[in-house]
């Protein structure tokens, strides 16, 4: 079994060690400045006022951070950016597809609202290439059911492109025990390529059960099984490392990191899933070679 890396000089070392070419990473934020500088402000905000530390450990310029991914081997990740009122989805999309265009190795991203145009915009990042889609919807503040998103789930499950969904705790909603948002959706268009976020945190048995009924679903590992992270939402239950592990090799776990936006250093992800001892086929399969067929890497 191969050993996690102690930090991120060693990080080379670990997916070397395991063969790859690399690490492809599904879950990697990139966001126009003034964005990304108003989401720094207000973590930064609510950190003090809970008397923590600020979150993020790689505040730096987008130059820096695309180079420090590629010295971390890096070769494949996205530019993960979700509208989360209307009007916005159309000129993110526009920012994400020029960055990716501008940056080898990233994915050309898009995201979008239930608002008018949506279909239009939608059809347009596809025809410009976007290979996979982010919706936020705690951040958004939207049901994944609205009416106008329904022609959107259907168009990308005709094609095939991916997207990851931050779904809404379904605790915190009271709805254990019935129909979720993302279950009516899948139930509509099965054939939807749905990575669900940070493992459904932190109602990881329910996700990992639509992961398992419904044959494109799959489970994204962003921040879960890093100390803050589960401190926070929840340990996963060592019930489920059997089910992740089968889900794992049928290309259905896949690694995601959510850098920058993140409290701990990139090389902590990667010692907590070698951390599971769930062996280096899994750990081949979910750092690189389940996104690269998702992603159609060449």
């Amino acid at each position: 079994m191969t050993a996690g890396p102690h930090g991120d000089g060693e990080v080379p070392a670990f997916w070397r060690g395991l063969g790859l070419p690399g690490l492809a990473d599904i879950h990697v934020h990139f966001l126009p400045p003034r964005i990304l500088q108003r989401m720094w402000l207000r973590s930064d905000e609510d950190s003090l006022a809970g008397g923590l530390l600020p979150a993020y450990v790689y505040r730096w310029s987008d130059e820096e951070r695309v180079a420090h991914l590629r010295e971390l081997g890096v070769r494949a990740f996205t530019a993960l950016a979700y509208a989360h009122q209307p009007g916005m989805a159309d000129g993110l999309n526009a920012w994400t597809m020029d960055f990716a265009a501008h940056n080898d190795g990233c994915v050309p991203s898009a995201t979008f609202y239930p608002e008018p145009g949506v279909n239009r915009y939608t059809k347009a990042a596809l025809d410009g290439g976007a290979r996979v889609f982010k919706v936020h919807v705690p951040g958004g503040g939207f049901d994944l059911t609205h009416a106008r998103l329904d022609p959107i789930w259907g168009m990308l499950a005709e094609v095939g492109t991916p997207v990851v969904i931050h779904v809404n705790s379904l605790r915190e909603e009271g709805r254990l025990g019935s129909l979720d948002p993302l279950e009516v959706i899948l139930r509509r268009h099965p054939t939807l390529a749905a990575v669900i976020a940070h493992l459904g945190a932190p109602d990881y048995e329910h996700h990992v059960a639509l992961a398992q009924q419904y044959e494109r679903v799959c489970l994204d590992t962003a921040a879960i099984f890093t100390p803050g992270y589960e401190t926070a939402s929840g340990t996963v239950p060592g019930r489920l490392l059997p089910q992740l592990r089968d889900l794992g090799l049928a290309g259905k776990v896949l690694l995601g990191s959510d850098f920058p936006t993140m409290s701990y250093p990139y090389a902590e992800q990667l010692a907590g899933l070698a951390a599971l001892d769930l062996g280096d086929d899994w750990l081949r399969a979910v750092c690189w070679y389940n996104a690269a067929r998702l992603l159609q890497l060449e």
